[in-house]
């Protein structure tokens, strides 16, 4: 014990001093938790947040409010959706009923798919209002704003947008919302600039949707209202707080530590506007967005899960446009005018565009699509593309840029089309697509791209219930705009390069319905009365008819029999005018069906020429005829489709379809051909028009004739021409039927001729000429 160093505890002592120190360093931590907390409860908000950052836990925007309570937030097992609803000012009782009308339906259709709804009210002035939406009436927006704070919306969360100043009663009701969204150099307030004299329900109507809503603070509400008000910014020890100048007294009989002097806000005498940079510094509103894109990002949804169906709120006027074929200028224009005539005359609000294109143009494509989403979107007109069969390579940048997409699910949308875009054309969609005002600003840019480009690689990510196609550009685009965009989750990479089935585009959520048929559709947009359809004319009628690979057949087989049956027959008849009519028909239906130019109509005429040289200047099967009968093979499959070469796998099978459209008609002529031959003679009135062939043992002596053939005794023999000589063809020389040869000149059936010359198997006849009497 002696060897003990005297500062060493012993026995208990040891243990009494560790728990002293430990009893010690918990009562500090205690005391540096306390008062970290009292100091954050106790510190002011920033003078200046971020644009979007979300307001802090602990901040306070009023004396009555830490923040809007109202906000709803989704379950984790439901998706957000947004429903969208302009609300045109200045709001009247037909506003009102509008807006009542869409969110009852907006909550029925978010119920029925388990949605959690966002309902967006997006604040625009008239084109024809000047005053930025002066003019509401008071008591319709009364009745709008208490049945916006009603317990009927108590499973939705609602949110103002305003993208223009606004004034006059409808701001009651963006007061009324559970959050306000402004762009930044909007302005809201001024709300009694229609009014002579403030009223007492007035105020307490104010006072009242602001203290249920708490979106803005009560005092704030009645400043924008009434302005004889002075409004004052204080600190106090529980934060920033806005209050009048005639309760600052309240203030401080409630014990309220004042920091400083109060700041004047509004001034006595002036009306109360903030733009939305001010509101957002003042801690007034939560996010700031330029555009619809910027207010998806703030809600937290991808820029196609907010809806804007006016079905929700609309009666439908409607009118159903077909885009069929390969697009070009006439095509897109002829859809354009239907359109046009369809609201000038009609009134209507809603256009069906069904499609079942190919593609074929991306420049006319995407002047079609800008049309749909701007132009008819100003006219407050919505768009709802239906893909019944094909909507490939930029016919899908037709659909993707209408308001609404519904696909049949065997439907191909995107991929190989009619038309192989070169780099120029990629480079061209590109910067459409991507233009943050353009048509598809709703929609991921890169899946838009995805559709003409093979070589796009896209992802399919979620977040929070959603889902959403990116390819990893956009994706780092997004995240340098956006931080919350580190929430999307990366999945799968999406395959588009043969074009999606519009079953995997429901699913991916492209499509916003898949339907069987034109009847299921009807009834998904309530549209009960049927949609009446921009008829074409007669002259489009027959064009699709005939343009359908079956039609072009039968077109080419009659009209190929008919010129077998001309060179049967003497003089220019019935064959050759059946087949003049078919091959009109053929390239007429191709050519103002996009399919067909003047090319092919050329390389088809020089075909027949050459055919025409080859028998009756150049007797024998040589390079016309063989040149000749190539074109008019080449200009037949080109007349069928847009392409010289197929490049991807759509043209290739266009390439067959043709081929076999081609292959079908030669076999129809071989087919009426032989009929023709077995049956024709026999008939009574057609027979005289065809030369009946030879009984089967005239037919064998005349084999075993010509195969010890010496025609050299017929020198000088005169006969009759049996068929038409073009120049070669049959005449009789008493019972003897004989191959001849017309010498440089065509000679009639029946027409007296003599044999000159007799060269192996050939026989070289001329006509006689009959000598007038004298």
């Amino acid at each position: 014990m002696g060897n003990r160093r005297p500062s060493e505890p012993k026995g208990w002592d040891r243990w009494e001093g560790f728990l002293g120190t430990a009893c010690k360093g918990a009562v500090l931590l205690l005391v540096v938790l306390l008062t970290a907390g009292a100091g954050a409860r106790k510190a002011p908000p920033s003078a200046d947040p971020a644009p979007n950052a979300p307001l802090a836990s602990g901040a306070t925007k009023s004396s009555d409010s830490p923040k809007a309570e109202g906000l709803k937030e989704a379950p984790e097992d439901r998706s957000s959706v947004g429903y969208l609803l302009r609300v045109k000012l200045p709001i009247d009782g037909e506003s009102y009923q509008r807006a009542k009308l869409f969110v009852r339906k907006a909550l029925e259709r978010a119920k029925s798919r388990n949605q959690q709804p966002i309902l967006i009210f997006h604040f625009q002035v008239r084109p024809e209002q000047k005053e930025y939406g002066r003019g509401s009436e008071f008591g319709a927006s009364s009745d709008l704003a208490r049945f916006l704070t009603s317990g009927e919306l108590s499973g939705a969360r609602t949110v103002a947008y305003i993208s223009q100043s606004l004034q006059g009663h409808a701001v009651l009701v963006a007061l009324a919302c559970d959050e306000i969204i402004m762009a930044p150099e909007a302005e809201i307030g001024s709300a009694g600039v229609d009014e002579q004299v403030i009223e007492p329900d007035m105020r307490s109507t104010y006072r009242l949707i602001a203290e249920k809503r708490r979106t803005f603070p009560a005092d704030v509400a009645l400043a924008l209202l009434d302005p004889a008000l002075e409004l004052l910014e204080v600190k106090t020890d529980l934060g920033t707080e806005y209050v009048r100048s005639d309760r600052l007294g309240e203030l401080r009989k409630e014990k309220r530590t004042i920091i400083g002097e109060p700041t004047v806000l509004v001034r006595a005498g002036e009306p109360a506007r903030f733009t939305g940079a001010e509101a957002r510094r003042l801690r007034l509103i939560s996010y700031l967005a330029s555009d619809q894109r910027e207010l998806a990002r703030a809600l937290e949804l991808s820029p196609d899960s907010i809806e804007e169906d006016m079905s929700l709120s609309e009666n439908w006027v409607p009118i159903g446009v077909t885009l069929q074929g390969p697009i070009d200028h006439d095509k897109v224009r002829r859809v354009q005018r239907s359109i046009e005539d369809a609201v000038r005359n009609r009134r209507i609000n809603l256009v069906v565009l069904e499609i079942r294109s190919p593609g074929g143009s991306p420049m006319e494509s995407i002047q079609l699509a800008n049309f749909l989403a701007q132009e008819l979107k100003k006219q407050q007109v919505h768009t709802v593309a239906y893909v019944s069969e094909e909507a490939r390579a930029d016919a899908a940048l037709i659909a993707l840029a209408c308001s609404q997409l519904v696909v049949h699910p065997e439907a191909i949308l995107g991929g190989p089309g009619a038309v192989q875009p070169d780099q120029d054309d990629l480079e061209m969609i590109r910067k459409a697509v991507k233009n943050p005002e353009g048509a598809w600003s709703h929609r991921s840019w890169s899946m838009a791209l995805a559709m003409v480009d093979p070589d796009l690689e896209v992802y399919q990510y979620r977040r929070r219930g959603q889902q959403q196609l990116f390819s990893l550009e956009e994706m780092e685009e997004l995240s340098k705009r956006d931080p919350a965009a580190a929430e999307w989750i990366r999945g799968d990479r999406v395959n588009i390069r043969g074009g999606l089935k519009g079953r995997e585009a429901g699913n991916l959520g492209i499509a916003d319905f898949v339907v069987h048929d034109f009847a299921e559709l009807q009834k998904e947009f309530s549209l009960e009365e049927g949609v009446p359809w921009a008829e074409p004319g007669w002259a489009q009628h027959i064009i699709d008819l005939l343009a359908r690979p079956e039609a072009a057949g039968v077109l080419l087989a009659v009209g190929f029999f008919a010129l077998y049956f001309e060179l049967h027959t003497p003089g220019v008849g019935l064959g050759g005018f059946i087949a003049t009519v078919c091959f009109l028909l053929f390239f007429w239906s191709r050519f103002l069906g996009g399919t067909a130019g003047w090319l092919e109509v050329l390389l088809f005429l020089a075909g027949v020429g050459c055919l025409l040289l080859e028998i009756f200047v150049l007797p024998g099967f040589g390079i016309f005829g063989l040149g000749g009968g190539l074109l008019i093979i080449a200009s037949l499959i080109l007349a069928s489709q847009t392409f010289v070469i197929p490049r991807n796998e759509y043209q290739v099978q266009q390439s067959m379809q043709s081929f076999l459209i081609l292959i079908g008609a030669f076999l129809g002529v071989m087919v009426l051909a032989w009929l023709a031959r077995k049956w024709l003679p026999r008939m009574p009135v057609l027979g005289r028009m065809f030369l009946q062939p030879p009984e089967p043992e005239e037919a064998e002596q005349i084999r075993q004739r010509e195969t010890l053939a010496d025609y050299h005794d017929l020198v000088g023999a005169v006969g009759l021409a049996a068929t038409r000589l073009i120049p070669c063809g049959k005449a009789r020389f008493g019972n003897r039927l004989v191959d001849v040869m017309a010498d440089g000149e065509l000679i009639e059936r029946g027409q007296k001729i003599v044999v000159t010359d007799v060269q192996g198997y050939r026989v070289i006849v001329r006509a006689v000429e009959e000598q007038q009497p004298s």
